[in-house]
This record gives structure tokens, C-alpha cells and sequence, in this order.
């Protein structure tokens, strides 16, 4: 699944078009590597998000292409 949609779904960030523009600025990486939006997301990825100077990491546990708003929590772990 693409990066932006998989933030989306996720419900980490609220828009896929805000999603888009943090990954264009360059605030969100996948296993320490600066990543775009087309950017490939599997299960055990690694995704750093950078808030201004709030920085959220995730670890990915499920990828699939919809989910309920109370099913989104279980997409992913903080560490």
C-alpha cells in the first residue's frame, strides 16, 4: 500500500492530501530513510513522522485497504 494512503487509513494523519505534502517536506521516513508518498509500506516497516517538534514512530503490524475508525488503532504500535 502507498505511503500517504496507508497514513490516511491509519488515521496517523487526517487527509491523504496533508499526508502527501508531509512526505513531499520530507517529514516522514520509513526505516531511517527519507521516504515519498508512492513509497511501498509492508508489515515490520518502521514509520518516523515529524510533527514540528513533536515526532510520533510507529511500528506497521497490518496492511489492508480499508478499515473501521475503531479497527485503525490496530494497524500500527507506538514506540
Amino acid at each position: 500500500m502507498r505511503l500517504d494512503k496507508y497514513l490516511k487509513v491509519s488515521r496517523l494523519i487526517k487527509r491523504r492530501t496533508v499526508a502527501n505534502e508531509a512526505c513531499d517536506a520530507g517529514r516522514v521516513m520509513i526505516n531511517d530513510k527519507v521516504a515519498r508518498a508512492s513509497a511501498n509500506v509492508k508489515v515490520g516497516d518502521i514509520i518516523d513522522i515529524s510533527f514540528g517538534n513533536k515526532n510520533v514512530k510507529v511500528e506497521v503490524l497490518s496492511v489492508q485497504e480499508t478499515y473501521n475508525k475503531d479497527e485503525a488503532k490496530e494497524l500500527f504500535k507506538y514506540l
